[in-house]
């Protein structure tokens, strides 16, 4: 019982010990202590506590009776912001856990510095810088200090209650670092306000002016200005006002007037604003080109030119250029120059006026033209009979030629800019006089020019009529039409050219070569020049036997011929004649064949080659022989002895054959005595086809190849030799 208890005591000590705990670690923690607060910008004050244990946050508050604002921090110190300036405020802090918040500290009254002043700058000069400001609420004064930003110079420093001040002896073109804050009654500064400042440029100095007279602008340069950001040049005379805007220390005036006098002025600018402008410089351009120019020749020779006086001009220089290229000037410090002249001449005449700024703009350029002089040594070359080419050098100051040509049944006129003229449908074989006329639009024409004496070129003769003399002679008629003329009649082909030459009326071609094509035309020749060619008449002369003619035996009665080509020969007709007949062949070929041929018989060769327009030549070669006439009735008889003889029937007593044998035995022949139709071959083996040919044997060329074959059976037995085999025929014979 008493144990049992004991254990009951012990199990409620441990629950009792286990919620102490638990209460311990759910109660809020403890009230910190503030040990300072202050305030060091406008809108925020700070606050500085000693730490609590257990506390994880803590919570700020700042109230100042009509409003309150909260911060929740980690640790201390901690800062409430989004506060009113001068303003009072009560400060407390409570500590926070898991277990909640503590109870507020006990406050802390703290004012919230002045707010800073929201300064209004300005540079008025080059060498100061005014500030100003609103009042800022419970302000007693305010400190203002200013310092070059780029640390160099000492600080300046002012203290005011009024709401603008003025620093001077300032650097131009400087940029300044400004710093104002305002105090309260206590002498307790407040938030401060940073401006950076720069100080307007100082006039630019050691302007200068470069005027450019060929452009008519100026260069305006000056040395750069500390702090100045761009420049701008103004360039005045009278109303007129012109102006350049630059950032480089130079500027370019363009558009300026000749004879003129400017004033250029030179001011800086940077943000800040403008500098004084420089002092002007003056400026005083070229004068303006000379006006009313007068050119005047008052004796032949002489030039007068004469011109109008111009403002800011010192002196004249009149430049009078020929158009070779030559060119003088006269210097003076009047109105008026004498230059010596030429005829056939143009003068390009300009005055310019100049002073020290240099010349004036080029103005009007004027011509004068003197009268042309005539043209000399002019050419003329013959073109045809009736037309000539007049060529010459220029003449100075010509704008037109007129060539006149005056002649034969009147004048022909030619009117050109060029050096050059060409004057047709003169009339051929005539006496002309030639001038040529030089004019000018600014003095007319020069009229004393000399003619030339020409006569023109041979008229053309007419070919009436073209013979043929003989196989390669031609003999060309014309008709005359010229005096003291020698005529040269051409015949052009493509075998070459043929001439012939006579002072009369005809002429003759030799040794024209055949078959060729040629177009014969006629000139005529005097000291005056050669004529056009005559109409072309065309000649074609007959073509050309065949070089090479040859003839061949293929069959006892048809012959091949074949020759070489004729130079303009199209067709050929080829001719084989005897007192036995005649065989002819017409062909586009170079051969043919020639059927019923006589064998044995001697013929005559003729070939007649024709053109295509039907001209003929006829051909005549060697005589041509056939060959002899084959035998007939070959048999073949067998001997006593194992021989063999062949028989046959010649077809004329005075010719020899020969008998050819062929077997697959062996090859065997034999030729007869003269006079007989029959010969013997001796030991032919027996049981063998032969093939038997029997031709006749000429003494020209080798045997004839076209006698028929007889093929036979030789057997081993009985008395005959064997039996016909004859090709084409069915019938089987004994001999």
């Amino acid at each position: 019982m008493c144990r049992a208890k004991s254990k009951w005591l012990a199990f409620t000590g441990a629950l009792l010990s286990c919620l102490e705990m638990i209460s311990s670690a759910n109660t809020a923690p403890d009230i910190p202590v503030i040990d300072r607060a202050y305030s060091k910008l406008s809108n925020s004050i700070t606050v500085e506590w000693r730490a609590v244990l257990g506390a994880t946050n803590y919570m700020l508050t700042a109230e100042d009776g009509d409003s309150f604002i909260e911060t929740t921090v980690k640790n201390s110190p901690g800062t409430v912001t989004g506060l009113k300036p001068a303003t009072l405020y009560r400060i407390t802090v409570r500590s926070i856990n898991s277990g909640g918040k503590s109870q507020p500290s006990p406050f802390r009254k703290v004012k919230t510095v002045l707010a800073a002043p929201i300064l209004s700058v300005h540079s008025p000069s080059c060498d100061s810088i005014a500030v100003s400001w609103k009042a800022v609420h419970m302000a007693a004064g305010f400190s203002v200090s200013l310092m070059r930003s780029d640390g160099l110079g000492r600080m300046l420093k002012q203290n005011t209650t009024n709401t603008s001040l003025i620093f001077t002896n300032l650097d131009p073109g400087t940029l300044y670092t400004i710093k104002a804050y305002a105090w309260n009654a206590n002498g307790m500064p407040g938030d401060d306000f940073t401006y950076n400042q720069r100080t307007s440029p100082d006039a630019p100095v050691d302007v200068k002016v470069a005027f450019n007279s060929g452009a008519l602008r100026a260069v305006v340069s000056w040395m750069p200005t500390e702090g100045a950001l761009t420049y701008s040049v103004t360039v005045f005379s009278g109303l007129l006002k012109l102006k350049c805007n630059t950032s480089s220390a130079s500027c370019i005036v363009p558009s300026l007037q000749c004879g003129s006098e400017y004033y250029v002025s030179v001011t800086a600018y940077n943000d800040a604003g403008s500098s004084e402008p420089t002092d002007a410089v003056s400026l005083k351009t070229v004068p303006c080109a000379p006006v009313n120019i007068s050119i005047e020749e008052d004796e032949p020779g002489h030039l007068l030119v004469s011109w109008s006086s111009v403002s800011l001009g010192h002196y004249y220089v009149v430049f009078v250029k020929s158009d070779d290229g030559l060119e003088v000037h006269c210097n003076t410090s009047y109105t008026q120059c004498h230059f010596q002249s030429d005829c056939g001449f143009t003068y390009f005449i300009s005055v310019f006026a100049y002073n020290k700024a240099g010349q004036s703009p080029l103005g009007d350029v004027f011509n004068y033209t003197t009268a042309p002089c005539c043209p000399s040594d002019f050419r003329v070359v013959f073109m045809s009979s009736d037309t000539v080419r007049v060529t010459w050098a220029p003449v100075r100051g010509a704008d037109l030629y007129e060539t006149r040509a005056a002649g034969g049944s009147g004048v022909v006129l030619c009117r050109d800019t060029a050096t050059a003229c060409t004057l047709s449908a003169l009339q051929c074989s005539t006496p002309y006089n030639i001038t040529v006329y030089s004019f000018s639009e600014a003095r007319g024409s020069n009229t004393s020019c000399a003619p030339q004496h020409v006569a023109t070129a041979p008229c053309s003769p007419e070919i009436k009529n073209i013979s043929k003399e003989g196989l390669s002679v031609i003999s060309v008629q014309w008709q005359p039409n010229n005096e003291e003329a020698t005529y040269v009649v051409t015949a052009r082909g493509e075998a070459g050219l043929w001439h012939c030459t006579s002072t009369r009326n005809s002429c003759t071609l030799m040794d024209l070569p055949c078959g060729s094509a040629f177009s014969v035309s006629a000139i005529a020749r005097s000291p005056a020049g050669q004529s056009l060619p005559s109409y072309s008449i065309p000649l074609e002369t007959a073509p050309c036997c065949p070089n090479d003619l040859i003839l061949a035996q293929v069959t006892q009665s048809v012959t091949s011929i074949s020759w070489s080509v004729g130079r303009g020969a199209q067709t050929y007709v080829t001719t084989l004649e005897s007192p036995k007949g005649q065989a002819k062949c017409h062909t586009l070929q170079t051969y043919c064949l020639l059927g019923c041929i006589t064998c044995g018989t001697n013929y005559t060769v003729s070939l007649r080659a024709i053109s295509e327009t039907g001209l003929t030549s006829s051909c005549t070669y060697q005589g041509y022989s056939s060959s002899a006439c084959c035998p007939s009735g070959v048999k073949l008889y067998r001997l006593s002895n194992k021989g063999i003889r062949v028989f046959w029937r010649a077809s004329d007593e005075t010719i020899n054959y020969n008998a050819d044998l062929r077997g697959s035995k062996g090859n065997f022949s034999c030729t007869p005595s003269s006079g007989l139709s029959h010969c013997d071959i001796t030991k032919i083996p027996c049981g063998d086809v032969y093939t038997v040919v029997v031709a006749p044997v000429t003494d020209k060329g080798p045997k004839v190849t076209f006698c028929p074959k007889k093929i036979y059976s030789v057997t081993c037995s009985g008395s005959s030799v064997g039996m016909v085999i004859s090709r084409g025929k069915s019938n089987v014979k004994h001999i």
